[in-house]
């Protein structure tokens, strides 16, 4: 069996048995652990009494790439609560049922810059965002259902699809939220209050803390994180779980506001979409190419996982990850120029590759420049059979050209037998 249709949550041993060669990216995995093990700790979450039993020496991390290849190191299969994680993937789920409007009439999106319990409600009276604690107590409640269940229900039947896999629950977990979360209740009697919360008190705040009590793995999360930077659609089980404009603004969010009070800082020295959990979890991910899931319990002041931000911080340092990162120069994606005809009227460019804008630029303004020459071609061929994703703005590029060809008296053909070009 190809070890990378092995189910995200199957238990295996780390060991390298005799003869078999451990893939580069899980080297690389193990010795991101490795570097970050003796870093500043932090301290296990004890607010919630049943979280102040976690391992702290616990620590993991699994990374899932867009086409479904799973890598793992350390106690990546652990499981824990998924807690405020679940803050990205419900918010998902309402954007995708509900659509951005009416979500956003309950809920901002803009960063506090505060605590994640804190009371931040911007001047319509709705929650900052939906990656606080308030903001999720909402955005959970938006979910339909005709009553708790129903909607704990359907939150985890998204979750698990997001995962790969039927999510567990932890009633311990659940049990020691609810007889101590007092904080969440008064957040939610001031959404109520304001007009936002669509749901009773008690009703919203059973819910949340129910979303926040299934039980994940560091590798479910890299399955999770990888299925919204694949436009939505779970690369290990291929089910499209959300659509790929709510997995944009679930990225969105994240990107803004997803490590609390520290989420500038996170940008600037990470620069990923990410979200923290006090269970000691963090997912993240670069859109198009994968997600990651780590875990070690011990948090930071923020609330985040201190060896998880350190592990991450070193990946997207080391390998480039940051969003904002000028991208290396692309090979040409012209993959040759045939001249044809008695006087070379009849002129073919062959592209390759991915064709985003900056290729298709470039290709439309020295095909403009060639068809303005005083002797222009009097036709040309633009032949796909080697691109392998033409964008949407690289087909408009491409279709306007066509047009502006004709206009002028030029043959411009489109050669696309894989329908790239629609």
């Amino acid at each position: 069996m190809n070890s990378d249709a092995i189910p995200p949550h199957a238990h295996h041993s780390d060991s390298i048995q005799a003869g078999e060669l451990r893939s580069p990216v899980e080297e690389t995995l193990h010795r991101v652990l490795e570097q970050t093990r003796s870093c500043e700790p932090g301290v296990v979450a004890d607010y919630i009494p049943e979280l102040a039993t976690a391992d702290p020496g616990a620590n993991g991390i699994a990374l899932v790439s867009v086409r479904g290849r799973v890598y793992r190191a350390g106690d990546c299969d652990h499981e824990f609560t998924i807690q405020s994680i679940s803050k990205a993937f419900v918010y998902a789920m309402a954007v995708d049922q509900l659509g951005l409007e009416e979500v956003h009439r309950h809920v901002g999106y803009e960063p506090s810059g505060e605590p994640f319990n804190a009371i931040s409600m911007d001047a319509r009276g709705r929650p900052q965002n939906p990656m606080i604690n308030a903001g999720a107590i909402v955005t959970s409640a938006l979910i339909p259902g005709a009553d708790p269940e129903a909607r704990f229900t359907a939150i985890r039947k998204v979750l698990s699809a997001f995962a790969g896999h039927p999510l567990g629950f932890s009633e311990g977990v659940f049990a020691s939220e609810y007889a101590t979360g007092h904080r969440n209740r008064a957040l939610a009697n001031l959404a109520l209050a304001t007009g936002v919360l669509p749901r009773s008190v008690d009703d919203a705040v059973t819910v949340y803390f129910q979303q926040c009590s299934l039980l994940v793995t560091a590798a479910d999360l890299a399955v999770m994180g990888s299925t919204l930077a694949n436009d939505g659609r779970n690369p290990v089980t291929g089910e499209q779980v959300v659509s790929p404009t709510a997995a944009r603004h679930a990225m969105s969010v994240m990107n803004s506001c997803g490590m609390y009070d520290r989420s500038g800082q996170w940008q600037l020295e990470v620069g990923i979409p990410a979200k923290s959990g006090v269970g000691g979890g963090i997912v993240a991910l670069k859109p198009g190419l994968f997600g990651v899931g780590v875990f070690s319990p011990p948090l930071d002041a923020a609330g985040n996982s201190a060896r998880g931000v350190a592990a991450l911080k070193l990946l997207s340092n080391d390998y480039g990850f940051h969003v904002l990162r000028h991208p290396d120069t692309p090979a040409s994606p012209v993959a040759g120029i045939e001249v044809s005809g008695e006087h070379d009227e009849h002129v073919t460019i062959r592209l390759r590759g991915d064709l985003d804008f900056v290729a298709t630029e470039q290709i439309v303004t020295d095909l403009r420049e060639s068809l303005q020459r005083p002797q222009p071609p009097r036709h040309v061929t633009i032949d796909l059979s080697a691109v392998s994703r033409l964008r949407p703005v690289s087909a408009t590029l491409l279709r306007l050209s066509a047009q502006r060809a004709a206009e002028i008296g030029i043959e411009f053909e489109i050669v696309d037998p894989s329908g790239l070009n629609g």
